[in-house]
């Protein structure tokens, strides 16, 4: 394994037209030699971006379409080396598209996504949700989470937090840093580099008694969001049998602009 980047303002630099490598603060927090996977599914919404910019330039439709879906599956650790990640597009077109991406290290997929692009048109006239917006981050009190939770990406994230009970918790997260250095992303890739952070938000269980890591993550937007906050509103349920699920709507300043799943493996920390 190469040593991740000491400490640019950034999670990742680019290494070549599909490789990135981490920087120290691309640092998980379950084990200090693994990647987050927060800012590993920005970085993939980003290489997405980069692809269909290119298809774009090459004449195939990628303008007028938004992300509406997308789906990770986390293949195992995700060590903190170099990332390759090569995108294709399956179903091309013009009102509907959907593309993979695949994230490998040292030749070994590590994450497989899928994203659904639909075309977009005016329905302001029916739109409306049951979901509330949150309350401004201002409302919210600053949580230290490096308290509880270790690792490079916890400590470079700012955190406004409101808990209610165990495994229920709302918050609003923003960071200061590039997702891959010099380079802009988008509104959803910067969106996405923030939101599986909501499994470390509401916890049921201390994570020094349990482990709960999640092996995937599902995003669905209704509409685009904005903003350099990612509002979290999240429920946490544990299973009897060693399964767990987080369900958070998702929002930006301006109210809720999606879900997100993920499943959990809930088991003792060894030791404890």
């Amino acid at each position: 394994m190469t040593s991740p980047t000491a400490a640019p303002e950034s999670y990742y630099q680019r290494t070549g037209e599909h490789r990135y490598k981490p920087t120290a603060h691309a640092q998980g927090a379950w084990h200090p030699d693994e990647q987050h996977f927060s800012p590993v599914g920005g970085l993939i919404v980003h290489a997405i971006d980069h692809h269909r910019a290119g298809q774009q330039v090459a004449g195939r439709p990628a303008e007028g379409l938004a992300l509406a879906r997308i789906s990770f599956d986390i293949l195992g650790l995700i060590a903190l080396d170099e990332l390759e990640i090569t995108v294709e597009t399956l179903r091309p077109g013009r009102t509907i598209e959907l593309v993979e991406a695949v994230a490998s290290i040292a030749g070994r997929a590590v994450v497989r996504a899928r994203a659904w692009f639909l075309a977009e048109q005016d329905t302001s006239a029916v739109a409306g949700t049951h979901d509330e917006p949150l309350p401004a981050p201002e409302e919210f009190e600053p949580w230290p989470m490096s308290e509880q939770w270790p690792g490079g990406y916890i400590a470079s994230v700012e955190v406004r937090r409101r808990s209610t009970a165990p495994g229920r918790a709302a918050a609003w997260l923003s960071t200061p840093l590039q997702l891959v250095a010099g380079e802009p992303s988008s509104p959803h890739a910067a969106f996405i580099a923030l939101v599986d952070t909501a499994n470390g938000i509401a916890v049921r269980e201390q994570p020094d008694a349990w482990m709960f890591p999640n092996t995937d993550l599902t995003v669905h937007f209704h509409r685009r969001p904005g903003g350099r906050w990612t509002g979290l509103d999240t429920r946490v349920s544990f299973g009897p049998a060693g399964h767990g699920v987080t369900s958070t709507v998702l929002h930006d300043v301006d109210g809720p602009v999606g879900r997100a799943e993920q499943i959990l493996t809930v088991r003792p920390m060894p030791g404890s």
